[in-house]
């Protein structure tokens, strides 16, 4: 099969498009198909991880991947012999995260039920590529909103709000917890945040949020840069600040939830570029840019 191979750390160049062998199931798993991947932030910083860190990041769950990428979705094609949730020809999607195999392969091996990742039947309603951007940014979001307990009618900022957690967030906030969303973005993603249902927009090129007076219920840092410094003073006494710094937890349930939301129109899935496997490295460089708008998804042929 052909694969994205990364055999060391460093910039985009190390990334290889290599032929290697197509994995087998053992008893408990099976073999996937891949249609679509992503490249995320989170990508980024393990391809550039320093060697030092690599075992403190694997006492944490998360393992150094020879091929990178952490969600997908694509088509059962091999079960072993004891596996009994899956079926060859049945669609799923899911992640990888705390396993050692990647997403960036036209076929991909995963226990039928996993510990660390997930794995679920994707809706037939919903595309390879929607499915495969769902789940990283999509649980991030939901699990940090539901630790900060929002409660319907209250005032939510979301920072970093065009992301791929940023843009989830901004919708859960608004519609599965009726809150009154404000989302901080740049000047060019004004309209794109606007359209996700932001009741306000902060354009952070012409006003900073944090000087204005204003005052939330809860602030969700969707890009992990603020300091206590710059948002104390706009949270309200025992308001709730969140950040993608903080270790989250991925869940089926979870998955499912978001899942039928998108299903259901009331989320959807913001992909900004297309690559195909072939040029995962443009993919890096572009995420690693930082003018990424929501997700970025590889399409895999799998001719």
């Amino acid at each position: 099969m052909k694969a994205i191979i990364a055999t060391k750390s460093g910039p985009p160049e190390i990334l290889q498009f290599k032929e290697i062998d197509t994995p087998q199931p053992a008893e408990h798993e099976v073999l996937i198909q891949v249609h679509a991947a992503t490249v995320t932030r989170g990508d980024i910083m393990l391809r550039k991880l320093h060697p030092l860190l690599v075992l403190p990041m694997q006492l944490m769950g998360i393992k150094k991947k020879k091929v990178p990428g952490h969600e997908f979705a694509g088509e059962v094609v091999a079960v072993g012999n004891e596996v009994e949730r899956f079926k060859i020809g049945d669609k799923v999607f899911g992640t990888t995260t705390g396993l050692s195999a990647g997403t960036n392969a036209q076929y991909l091996c995963l226990p039928e039920n996993p510990k660390m990742n997930v794995l679920e039947i994707k809706p037939e309603k919903i595309s390879y590529e929607e499915a495969a951007a769902l789940p990283v940014g999509g649980m991030t979001a939901l699990y940090l909103l539901q630790k900060g307990g929002i409660q319907k009618g209250q005032k939510v900022l979301v920072n970093g709000a065009s992301g791929s957690v940023g843009s989830y967030a901004l919708q859960l906030a608004k519609v599965h917890f009726g809150a009154l969303v404000t989302a901080v973005s740049s000047t060019k993603n004004v309209e794109l945040v606007k359209s996700l249902g932001a009741d306000t927009v902060i354009d952070y090129t012409q006003e900073d949020f944090t000087q204005n007076g204003r005052t939330y219920d809860v602030i969700f840092d969707a890009v992990g840069k603020l300091t206590t410094a710059q948002w104390k003073n706009s949270l309200k006494p025992n308001g709730k600040f969140l950040t993608v710094r903080s270790m989250t937890r991925e869940d089926p349930q979870a998955l499912t939830l978001l899942a039928d939301l998108l299903v259901s129109k009331k989320i959807k899935a913001v992909i900004d570029k297309r690559y195909p496997l072939e040029q995962v490295d443009d993919a890096h460089r572009y995420v690693e840019s930082g003018h990424k708008k929501g997700n970025v998804v590889i399409v895999i042929d799998q001719n």
